[in-house]
């Protein structure tokens, strides 16, 4: 007889790993492709557990400088308009300024599409990590159209920030105006003497305040206005004409001010941030509201946290709903108790495993018969009610855990029981390093084992860190999937429904239309 350590079946063969990963175990690789997504997708320039800030970096140049340019483009638009991320798709935009300027000019208002985007996008290129050393003619011609594009209202709230501000972008590009009116708007910008008659009312009106001219609270951005000397009332005013982001953002200012006080301000400012379309259009992620939760203190109203929970629940509510069994895996080993964002000055307070967390709470919202196995070198056993909100069951799963990463150990304990489902969902770092086998990864032969008792069966490897390796290989049942913004459910849905595209995630990529 055969033997058949050397001649298994076809079917029974795991393949070879390729890598190892932070830990020294086993891994496979990405492609250049899917690995720079990944690190646009999760990555903040934040040294994370296992990387310094500067390797993040040095990775994301050498794969963006690999990949197809196109590819490089579509990346860029994705990690902005779908991840919501800033610094990468900023650098991806620099590195093609010099690599393929007509593709920079084409995916350039995608990408840059507000004045803190235009800052980094030009700071990176005065930095000269992304190979130019001052921004040369394509870059400089597409900031000064731009700029040109922009409205006078829209600049003047672009002009709050610094290094760079607008104030110098605006000098270095010099943009040609076309009017009289823009001509005074970019002499204010950067600090002229021009005739105030020639300026928008938003600009003109905003000075009358600020030089006491009037009392009527300005229609401008909220950073303008909250250095000056401002009365109670106007502090009202300020909160309700607030943006839906600024409003998450500030609540504690706001009751430091006496906002909250007025039963009606309350109410208003209560019903916008639970507002669906008001949610969608500020592009918040889901952590983002834990963040508002978490750090509110004791005088922001019972109310106004309660809105904060139920846009959560609308933020998440893209979640795919299954026919079948669910298993939900968020890991909650010590690696994930480290910042989503990565340890830095304006580093979220949000840790990994918070954000495992709400994506597990949410699937067990959209879909009540899903079981949630939380693991870290050991199964954690917990009972969660489904009717329970999204803030109180991840809150209760982020306390469990902290130790070593067994990422198959949840397939283990399926396997074990002979447990039947189509969906399983592992949420996690995935630098596993406790089940390192010697042939494969030990979830490469568990999902075997798993595949064989549900063959229509699919797995998905969400990561949310900037890691280029992962322990399932990407097939036509496995998806791997970086990010921590709604989007990634969008993804999940359409490889649940057999929707995808070729390589999944990277298919959806490459779909985007440029220009």
């Amino acid at each position: 007889m055969a033997n058949l350590n050397l001649f298994k079946s076809f079917k029974n063969q795991i393949p070879a790993t390729d890598r190892q990963n932070s830990e020294g175990a086993p891994a496979y690789a990405f492609t250049d492709e899917h690995a720079l997504a990944q690190y646009a997708a999760t990555g903040c320039f934040g040294a994370t557990f296992y990387a310094s800030a500067d390797a993040q970096l040095a990775r994301v140049l050498e794969l963006a400088q690999v990949v197809d340019t196109e590819f490089l483009a579509k990346t860029a638009i994705y990690c902005r308009q779908a991840g919501y991320m800033k610094d990468t798709p900023a650098l991806l935009c620099a590195v093609l300024s010099k690599r393929e300027p007509s593709l920079m000019k084409l995916a350039f208002d995608d990408i840059i599409d507000n004045g803190r985007m235009l800052r980094n996008f030009v700071q990176i290129i005065r930095s000269g990590k992304a190979g130019r050393k001052s921004l040369g003619n394509a870059p400089k011609r597409a900031v000064q159209n731009w700029i040109s594009k922009r409205s006078a209202e829209q600049l003047f709230g672009d002009s709050i920030g610094q290094s760079p501000s607008l104030r110098d972008v605006i000098r270095m590009v010099r943009p040609k105006p076309d009017s009289r009116e823009r001509e005074a708007l970019y002499g204010y910008l950067i600090g002229k003497k021009v005739e105030t008659a020639l300026l928008p009312e938003s600009i003109r009106s905003y000075e009358d305040f600020r030089a006491g001219r009037t009392t009527q609270v300005p229609h401008v951005s909220f950073q303008m206005l909250s250095n000056l000397n401002l009365s109670r009332e106007d502090w009202r005013k300020i909160a309700l004409a607030a943006s839906w982001q600024t409003t998450r953002m500030n609540l504690n200012t706001f009751a430091r001010h006496g906002v909250f006080e007025d039963a009606e301000c309350v109410e208003l400012i209560a019903r916008k941030l639970r507002d669906p379309e008001l949610i969608g259009r500020s592009h918040a992620m889901p952590y983002q509201m834990l963040v508002a939760f978490v750090n509110s203190d004791s005088h922001v109203p019972e109310t106004i946290r309660s809105s904060l929970e139920v846009a959560l629940e609308i933020a998440t509510s893209n979640v795919p709903v299954m026919e079948a069994q669910t298993y939900v895996c968020p890991d909650v080993s010590g690696s994930m108790m480290s910042p989503v964002t990565g340890y830095r000055k304006t580093a979220s307070v949000v840790r990994c495993v918070d954000v495992a967390a709400l994506i597990a709470a949410a699937f067990i919202r959209g879909n009540p018969d899903a079981c949630v196995l939380p693991f870290d070198d050991q199964i954690r056993a917990i009972r969660l009610n489904p009717r329970d909100t999204i803030m109180t069951n991840a809150s209760q799963l982020a306390k469990l855990g902290g130790g070593g990463t067994n990422i198959s150990l949840p397939l283990v304990r399926m396997n074990s029981i002979r447990a039947k489902a189509s969906l399983v969902v592992i949420v996690s770092d995935n630098q596993s390093w406790v089940d390192s086998g010697k042939e494969g990864t030990r979830l490469m032969a568990e999902w075997a084992t798993f595949r064989r008792r549900n063959p229509g069966a699919r797995l998905v490897c969400l990561d949310i860190q900037p890691n280029g390796n992962t322990q399932a290989r990407e097939r036509e049942d496995i998806l791997n999937v970086g990010g921590f913004s709604d989007q990634v459910f969008d993804v999940i849905r359409d490889f649940v429904q057999g929707r995808s595209h070729s390589e999944h995630w990277v298919g959806e990529i490459k779909r985007i239309a440029l220009g």
